[in-house]
């Protein structure tokens, strides 16, 4: 399904290929956190442990959309689903093995927490959000009901444009958060940014959004580009309103890996302009700022009073 040469650039990005159509990478963050550096804005916001979460994805060769700011190699992935569909516990167990053999890296690092790495060899989390589109794995539903078994935490992280697959994802396969991502505030600027490969890709998101409270934790995310998307907070204020997310993350595009073939350094947003507009935001919506990050440019809005911290 992925060529011998494209593995080999995977490989050498950090990714670890598990199966036909799932991959590992260890997460900038993981490594900062086993250093004892710094932790990423998920344990600050929702109070995951960083060092012990797996970045992962069951579908590296399935998108729908082509975004300007993706910092994946887009022009690997497909919008159709091709060849074998490998096993749930198969892909987490798989997971996991490369995720530890990619940190054993660790043991010889003098900077590296000791307890904290043997933590991280016994991960609590997965972030399934890697690259490709999560949801068009067709066994998604028992995957996570399978990391619930284990007592795992799931964050999934989609682009909307598989609603059917969220129908799916009830009782047992409830992830422990889902994120819909927003990348427009309508229509016209998502074909212009997000260069959708199927046709009716806005109505499909806009479908997946109105399911979003079927799911205890949910969150909006605006992965926000200068000169892109970081326009009309009216818009997006729109749709906040109407579907009424739990929290609503905004968050700036980082110019990283192959999105700089496509935008400018001067595309990713300071984190003061993420501050302002999210303001705008919280005037609008009446959410709250109730968390940021600044490392990360992004801010959490939501109720103050709402406990979204996880215990593990």
């Amino acid at each position: 399904m992925i060529t011998n040469e494209k593995q080999k650039d995977l490989y050498k990005q950090g990714y670890r290929l598990v199966g036909h159509h799932s991959a590992i990478k260890v997460c900038a963050w993981t490594k900062k956190c086993i250093r004892d550096e710094d932790v990423c804005y998920k344990n600050t916001f929702y109070g995951i442990n960083t060092h012990r979460c797996v970045q992962m994805t069951p579908a590296l060769q399935v998108c729908t959309h082509r975004c300007e700011w993706c910092w994946r190699d887009i022009n690997h992935t497909s919008k159709d689903w091709v060849g074998p569909i490998d096993d749930p516990v198969e892909i987490i167990d798989g997971c996991i093995k490369e995720h530890e053999k990619y940190l054993h890296g660790f043991g010889g690092n003098k900077d590296a927490n000791k307890e904290k790495l043997k933590e991280a060899y016994a991960p609590l989390h997965f972030a399934i959000s890697l690259s490709g589109e999560p949801s068009f794995y067709p066994r998604l539903p028992e995957m996570i009901a399978e990391l619930n078994k284990r007592k795992m935490s799931s964050f999934l992280v989609t682009n909307g444009t598989n609603p059917e697959m969220l129908k799916k994802l009830t009782g047992e396969s409830e992830p422990t958060q889902l994120y819909i991502t927003i990348p427009a505030p309508d229509e016209e600027t998502y074909e212009k940014v997000c260069h959708p490969l199927i046709k009716g890709g806005w109505d499909k998101i806009m479908e997946s959004c109105s399911l979003v409270n079927n799911f205890e934790r949910n969150v909006f995310r605006l992965t926000l580009v200068k000169d892109k998307n970081l326009l009309n907070p009216e818009k997006y204020a729109e749709m906040i309103n109407k579907f009424k997310p739990r929290w609503v993350e905004a968050k700036a595009y980082v110019w990283v890996g192959y999105s700089r073939e496509r935008l400018e350094l001067e595309n990713m947003p300071r984190h003061p302009e993420m501050i302002e507009f999210a303001e705008k935001l919280s005037e609008l919506t009446g959410y709250k700022l109730i968390d940021e990050k600044k490392e990360s440019r992004v801010v959490l809005l939501g109720k103050e009073s709402d406990d979204r911290k996880l215990v593990f």
